[in-house]
């Protein structure tokens, strides 16, 4: 990364509970979770705004609009 992060064998607070969360979802924590490291109280709001927007519509749509916006953005990652 190019930013200064908190690994997760330093995090605490939030911050451990967010990765925690991670881990047990993902198996790992994901860089854009990290990005989000010095700041967890944007990436806990972050989470909350993304379990909005999922509640409205199925998983199927969902991805679709992500990667429609990301091809759109010219996003690789």
């Amino acid at each position: 990364m190019f930013i200064r992060t908190i690994p997760p064998e330093e995090a605490k607070g939030l911050l451990r509970k967010l990765y925690d969360e991670d881990r047990s979802k993902h198996g790992f924590v994901p860089n854009w979770s990290r990005a989000f490291s010095l700041r967890p109280e944007a990436l806990a709001a972050w989470r909350q705004l993304l379990a909005g927007i999922r509640a409205k519509m199925d998983a199927r749509r969902y991805e679709l609009v992500t990667l429609i916006a990301a091809a759109r953005l010219r996003c690789t990652y």
